[in-house]
Protein backbone atom coordinates (compact mmCIF):
# COMPACT_ATOMS: atom_id res chain seq x y z
CA UNK A 1 0.00 0.00 0.00
CA UNK A 2 1.42 3.34 -1.31
CA UNK A 3 -0.06 6.03 0.86
CA UNK A 4 2.24 9.10 -0.23
CA UNK A 5 0.83 12.29 -1.51
CA UNK A 6 0.98 13.04 -4.76
CA UNK A 7 2.47 16.43 -5.36
CA UNK A 8 0.01 17.96 -7.95
CA UNK A 9 1.20 21.71 -8.93
CA UNK A 10 -1.30 24.06 -7.98
CA UNK A 11 -2.87 26.09 -11.14
CA UNK A 12 -3.05 29.80 -10.75
CA UNK A 13 -3.88 32.78 -12.41
CA UNK A 14 -2.43 36.00 -11.48
CA UNK A 15 -4.61 38.67 -12.49
CA UNK A 16 -2.79 41.46 -10.79
CA UNK A 17 -1.17 42.00 -14.65
CA UNK A 18 -4.30 41.69 -16.06
CA UNK A 19 -6.19 44.25 -14.03
CA UNK A 20 -3.10 46.75 -14.98
CA UNK A 21 -2.95 46.81 -18.38
CA UNK A 22 -7.02 47.30 -18.26
CA UNK A 23 -6.75 50.59 -15.63
CA UNK A 24 -4.00 52.08 -18.00
CA UNK A 25 -6.67 51.11 -20.98
CA UNK A 26 -9.29 52.85 -18.85
CA UNK A 27 -6.68 55.95 -18.51
CA UNK A 28 -5.61 56.11 -21.72
CA UNK A 29 -9.06 56.22 -23.62
CA UNK A 30 -10.28 59.14 -20.60
CA UNK A 31 -7.56 61.20 -21.62
CA UNK A 32 -7.78 60.89 -25.24
CA UNK A 33 -11.32 61.58 -25.16
CA UNK A 34 -11.03 65.39 -23.45
CA UNK A 35 -8.04 66.23 -25.92
CA UNK A 36 -10.40 65.15 -29.28
CA UNK A 37 -12.51 68.09 -28.45
CA UNK A 38 -11.78 70.14 -25.76
CA UNK A 39 -13.81 73.32 -25.92
CA UNK A 40 -16.57 72.40 -27.76
CA UNK A 41 -20.18 73.30 -26.95
CA UNK A 42 -22.35 70.49 -26.72
CA UNK A 43 -25.08 71.09 -29.07
CA UNK A 44 -27.59 68.18 -30.85
CA UNK A 45 -27.35 69.37 -34.29
CA UNK A 46 -30.03 68.44 -37.02
CA UNK A 47 -29.48 65.49 -39.07
CA UNK A 48 -28.55 66.20 -42.98
CA UNK A 49 -27.79 63.51 -45.37
CA UNK A 50 -25.88 65.68 -47.93
CA UNK A 51 -23.52 67.52 -45.73
CA UNK A 52 -20.13 69.34 -46.53
CA UNK A 53 -16.96 70.58 -45.17
CA UNK A 54 -15.84 74.71 -45.19
CA UNK A 55 -11.97 75.27 -45.74
CA UNK A 56 -11.81 78.84 -45.75
CA UNK A 57 -11.16 81.37 -42.99
CA UNK A 58 -14.45 80.66 -41.17
CA UNK A 59 -16.33 82.06 -37.80
CA UNK A 60 -18.23 79.37 -35.67
CA UNK A 61 -21.60 80.98 -33.97
CA UNK A 62 -23.38 78.58 -31.99
CA UNK A 63 -26.74 78.78 -30.03
CA UNK A 64 -27.66 77.01 -27.19
CA UNK A 65 -31.32 75.64 -26.52
CA UNK A 66 -31.05 78.71 -23.76
CA UNK A 67 -30.41 81.34 -26.43
CA UNK A 68 -26.84 82.01 -25.28
CA UNK A 69 -24.77 83.15 -28.07
CA UNK A 70 -20.92 81.81 -28.90
CA UNK A 71 -18.66 83.17 -31.26
CA UNK A 72 -15.10 81.10 -31.52
CA UNK A 73 -15.90 79.88 -28.28
CA UNK A 74 -17.06 83.10 -26.53
CA UNK A 75 -19.76 83.97 -25.46
CA UNK A 76 -21.67 87.32 -26.66
CA UNK A 77 -24.78 89.29 -26.89
CA UNK A 78 -26.88 89.23 -29.77
CA UNK A 79 -26.46 92.79 -30.39
CA UNK A 80 -22.65 92.64 -30.83
CA UNK A 81 -22.20 89.39 -33.22
CA UNK A 82 -22.82 92.04 -36.24
CA UNK A 83 -19.90 94.48 -34.93
CA UNK A 84 -17.55 91.57 -34.53
CA UNK A 85 -18.31 90.05 -37.98
CA UNK A 86 -17.92 93.69 -39.04
CA UNK A 87 -14.26 94.03 -37.78
CA UNK A 88 -13.77 90.15 -38.76
CA UNK A 89 -14.69 90.98 -42.46
CA UNK A 90 -12.63 93.99 -42.93
CA UNK A 91 -9.53 91.98 -42.01
CA UNK A 92 -10.43 88.55 -44.31
CA UNK A 93 -11.55 88.65 -47.81
CA UNK A 94 -13.66 85.43 -47.68
CA UNK A 95 -15.23 85.06 -44.52
CA UNK A 96 -17.86 81.71 -43.92
CA UNK A 97 -20.16 81.64 -40.68
CA UNK A 98 -20.66 77.95 -39.87
CA UNK A 99 -23.64 78.11 -37.61
CA UNK A 100 -24.27 75.44 -34.77
CA UNK A 101 -27.61 75.56 -33.44
CA UNK A 102 -29.40 73.63 -31.33
CA UNK A 103 -32.21 71.75 -32.67
CA UNK A 104 -34.91 73.10 -30.10
CA UNK A 105 -34.13 76.59 -30.98
CA UNK A 106 -36.88 78.33 -32.97
CA UNK A 107 -36.13 79.78 -36.44
CA UNK A 108 -36.71 82.93 -35.70
CA UNK A 109 -33.59 82.86 -33.31
CA UNK A 110 -31.53 81.00 -36.54
CA UNK A 111 -33.17 83.44 -38.47
CA UNK A 112 -31.95 86.91 -36.65
CA UNK A 113 -28.25 85.47 -37.23
CA UNK A 114 -28.85 84.51 -41.17
CA UNK A 115 -29.98 88.26 -41.14
CA UNK A 116 -26.70 89.41 -39.93
CA UNK A 117 -24.91 87.57 -42.53
CA UNK A 118 -26.81 88.98 -45.53
CA UNK A 119 -26.69 92.37 -44.41
CA UNK A 120 -22.72 92.05 -44.10
CA UNK A 121 -22.75 89.66 -47.41
CA UNK A 122 -21.04 87.07 -45.54
CA UNK A 123 -21.48 83.54 -46.65
CA UNK A 124 -23.12 81.38 -44.06
CA UNK A 125 -23.59 77.68 -43.86
CA UNK A 126 -25.91 75.94 -41.19
CA UNK A 127 -24.00 72.58 -39.22
CA UNK A 128 -25.74 69.21 -39.45
CA UNK A 129 -24.82 66.17 -38.26
CA UNK A 130 -24.55 63.27 -40.44
CA UNK A 131 -27.41 60.28 -40.30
Amino acid sequence: MNLRKKNKPTVEVNASAMSDIMFFLMLFFLIASTVTNPNIIKLMLPKSDTGQSVSKKTVTISVTKDLEYFMDKQQVQLDEIQGRLLAMSTKADALTIILYVDRTVAIQDVVQIMDIANRLSIKLVLATEPK
